[in-house]
């Protein structure tokens, strides 16, 4: 049986090798499942894994994968689970797809020019093939890529999220206990902070105390990159709470520490009602779930560093919003 770092190696490789287009049955388990992103949202099999990487493929025919954070531990426990999910092993990357555009994707037109699909992933394995995953892939920041923007502009700055600033984020060279639980309880106090807001004063609540004082916050695009609290209340914080002010954390699947770096997310990882304007749609007052995820990097038991992919597409879908639509009509009006 492999052991320590061994199985971050086989991992590690066995997940790069998608991009060497490598036959599906040899990376994934035949009953593998992915969650993923919005059009796609689940596929089921290797035949409908294999369509979705082979979209890609032709998308980006000379496509790189471009790791800047590959962690991986045991889950601890999460009592809103629909299933029991302490122990189970996961791996969490957050990763660029790089290549020439070629040729259109989603209704995506081709720039001809490099470009990089963000991409954040956990992923199960059972033996040496993957049995499930989750991906968030930001499709809107590959629209800004190219030139087109179908919703209301980003508060905070959307660029290529960069690597972890102590430049340690891939850790395959890791043995595998490489945890003791307490940078996770540092998350789960701030997380549980983020709970106590009393509906009117954003002083309520309390977590602040968790953070590093000029830590960055790295959103996803519509919502974009902000440092320190003040930005982050500014460019976030507030006018989220405004558009969903009853939110709540749902079924977290993702829960695992790695040294100094925490990795949490659910599919959906909040609920909340549509009760206020948020990124340019007015209240709907439409249940809404969100699809998160929160790498978190530490540094003396403070949340330095926070990269926060989150389905845009699939929250403003739900609201009645279908961005792709929106990308059409203005491909039209350019002619």
């Amino acid at each position: 049986m492999l052991k320590g770092k061994d199985i971050r190696n086989v991992f590690y490789n066995q997940i790069n090798s998608i991009c060497l287009k490598k036959n599906i049955s040899e990376i994934y388990n035949e009953n593998a499942e992915i969650l993923i992103s919005h059009p796609f949202n689940k596929l089921n099999g290797h035949e409908e894994i294999k369509n979705f990487w082979e979209k890609l493929f032709h998308t980006l025919p000379d496509i790189e994968r471009r790791d800047s954070i590959f962690v991986m531990g045991d889950n601890f426990s999460d009592e809103r689970s629909l299933i029991d999910i302490e122990g189970t092993q996961l791996v969490a990357s957050i990763s660029h797809y790089q290549g020439t555009f070629d040729k259109e994707f989603l209704g995506i037109p081709a720039s001809k020019k490099v470009v990089y699909l963000r991409s954040c992933e956990v992923h199960q394995f059972l033996d040496d093939r993957i049995i499930k995953s989750y991906m968030l892939l930001d499709f809107l920041n590959l629209m800004n890529q190219v030139g087109l923007w179908p919703i209301s502009p980003s508060l905070g700055t959307d660029f290529f999220w960069p690597i972890p600033a102590t430049c340690d984020g891939v850790r395959i060279s890791e043995n595998i206990s490489t945890s003791n639980g307490e940078n996770y309880d540092t998350v789960m106090k701030m997380h549980k902070a983020l709970g106590e807001y009393d509906g009117q004063n954003i002083e309520s609540m309390k977590h602040s105390q968790y953070w590093s004082k000029n830590f960055l916050w790295y959103g996803p695009a519509g919502i974009g990159t902000s440092k320190g609290m003040k930005n982050f209340r500014n460019f976030h914080q507030v006018p989220f709470l405004r558009g969903f002010p009853d939110r709540k954390g749902a079924s977290h699947y993702i829960r695992i520490e790695d040294g100094n770096y925490v990795v949490t997310g659910g599919w959906p990882s909040v609920e909340a009602t549509h009760g206020g304007e948020w990124l340019g749609i007015p209240a709907t007052n439409k249940r809404i779930k969100m699809r998160v995820m929160d790498f978190y990097r530490l540094e003396n038991n403070r949340i330095a560093e926070n990269w926060v992919p989150i389905d845009i597409i699939h929250i403003l879908y739900q609201m009645g919003f279908d961005v792709f639509g929106r990308l059409k009509e203005m491909r039209i009006q350019e002619g």
